[in-house]
């Protein structure tokens, strides 16, 4: 683990214009970086649900507002969503994956609410979790019904119930 912070550390921060220090989406030693993430997990946005840093740790935070920005080549916004895709699926597509994990990462509760509101209506009337949807047209998606999706959002949901009783 200490050989991988060390790699992370030393050849994975980089400085962007805008959100200043973040980690990038790939590096590869010798000053060359690719900034983007993707809706997948793991993931930059994932870090703390991964258990690599804290969800208010500097760094991350910076990471995340680039994550969540039009700065990054994968965050697509539409009519009923905005979100994190991938090169995997069709341009412009948001994963209800990547809206999870932003809900799972995410110290405030109004985003919060406002992500499940935004998952629970963007599932075309399937009542399903998909691959990918168009942000303006959720009708229009991939994987009628992707079990790690639904999967993590009942982990989502269920988290969030547990902090509303608290």
């Amino acid at each position: 683990e200490a050989e991988i912070r060390f790699g992370i550390d030393t050849y994975g921060i980089v400085h962007h214009p805008q959100h200043g220090q973040i980690y990038a989406y790939e590096t590869d030693g010798f000053g060359n970086y690719n900034l983007m993430d993707d809706a997948n997990v793991p993931s930059l946005l994932a870090m703390p649900y991964l258990g690599y840093c804290a969800p208010d740790d500097a760094l991350y935070r910076n990471t995340r507002a680039f994550v969540l920005s039009e700065d990054n080549p994968y965050f697509f916004s539409g009519n009923y969503a905005s979100g994190i895709g991938s090169p995997h699926t069709d341009s412009g597509y948001v994963w209800h994956i990547g809206i999870t994990m932003q809900g799972l990462t995410s110290t405030d509760r109004a985003e919060q609410e406002r992500l499940i509101d935004m998952l629970v209506t963007t599932t075309a009337g399937t009542n399903f979790m998909h691959e990918s949807f168009d942000p303006n047209d959720p009708a229009q998606y991939s994987r009628s019904w992707f079990a790690w999706a639904n999967s993590l959002f009942a982990e989502f949901v269920l988290r969030w119930l547990e902090t509303t009783a608290d």
